[in-house]
């Protein structure tokens, strides 16, 4: 079951309150330049981190940086115009804090984030519980700008600082019989109000095939817009796979299984007619209740405005159709 949203109480920001994107280009050539020892220092603070303060959007305040160099990986540097960073961080889905697209927001200041560890097992060779610390240093911090779509039909571009999940994958040594990875995120009812409801089987777990996890366009997300991930959008650490519906990408990972079989990954169970395994946007494909033909993105006009055309694998066919050759993309949604 899909829980929709009134998005007519969601209120654009006025233009004045939006960062102008030469400032933020600025910045970004900035972080690019930053050499990894400098990233190594930027990283020192990382318990010291900033929470969004309680009363949403008013209470935006800078978080921890955390510098990155440009990734060069194909695909991962989309020109399209970015998404304010109010946008980003006051507008999101994450179920935990509750359902409504301004209840993270508001309600995500109670999540603990220090200390942290994610703990990886089954099929690999190196299966143990991994400090937060530790993990951030495994591969080379890049900034990639993402389109980023939702299933409800609305999309932003985000620029996200991590490095590619193929990196963990490779350091933790999967045996030749792992064939999926499945991400297990963090449920806690004392700091997580909206896991008291029933839609989702608590915790929320995603799922990928090797190929798809060892992708280098997937990434192991660990910023966006240069600091530290805000809570409302995953902190401390969160997946991010561009080509698939947002859900995809679990927030506040907690456990890394590597399995032989196709795991059962939460909307899949909540609703299996409406939410497939592979969940690649594919505008031919509609969900039950909505056309996924167009999509509108989140700062880009009013809600009567054009819609945008949706993209085939939301425009990263060149780099990831190979992944899914011979398949039937309407019946493996």
């Amino acid at each position: 079951m899909l829980i929709r949203t009134h998005q007519d109480g969601f209120i654009h920001p006025l233009s004045s309150e939006i960062t102008k994107p030469e400032a933020y280009a600025t910045r970004r050539q900035l972080l690019r330049q930053w050499s990894a020892g400098a990233a190594a220092a930027g990283l020192a603070g990382w318990t010291q981190r900033e929470a969004f303060a309680q009363g949403g959007a008013s209470g935006l305040q800078k978080l921890a940086s955390l510098p990155a160099s440009q990734s060069n990986v194909q695909g991962a540097m989309t020109v399209e115009k970015l998404t304010s960073l109010r946008d980003a961080t006051t507008y999101n889905n994450f179920y935990e804090f509750g359902v409504d697209k301004s209840d993270p927001a508001r309600n995500a200041h109670t999540l603990k984030t220090s200390p942290w560890s994610i703990e990886v097992e089954g099929l690999v060779k190196k299966p143990t519980r991994f400090n937060l610390e530790d993990i951030i240093k495994w591969g080379a911090m890049q900034e990639r700008i993402y389109r980023m779509r939702c299933v409800e039909g609305w999309s932003m571009v985000i620029p996200w600082v991590g490095y590619s999940m193929s990196d963990l994958i490779k350091r933790v040594e999967p045996l030749p019989n792992a064939k999926y990875v499945e991400f297990i995120t963090q449920v806690d009812p004392q700091t997580m109000p909206g896991v008291k409801g029933g839609y989702i089987d608590w915790p929320y777990t995603e799922g990928l095939r090797m190929d798809e996890a060892m992708h280098p366009l997937t990434l192991l997300t660990f910023g966006m817009y240069g600091e530290v991930l805000p809570k409302q959008n995953g902190a401390p650490v969160r997946l991010v796979v561009p080509w698939k519906y947002g859900f995809k990408s679990g927030k506040s990972l907690v456990k890394i299984r590597f399995v032989e079989k196709q795991p059962l990954i939460s909307w899949a169970k909540a609703a299996p007619q409406e939410y497939g395994f592979y969940s690649n946007v594919n505008p031919s494909v509609d969900h039950p209740r909505w056309s996924q033909a167009t999509e509108r993105r989140i700062g880009e006009g009013g809600l009567l405005d054009k819609k945008r055309k949706t993209l085939m694998f939301n425009g990263y066919e060149a780099q990831v159709a190979s992944l899914y050759a011979g398949m039937d993309l309407a019946k493996n949604f």
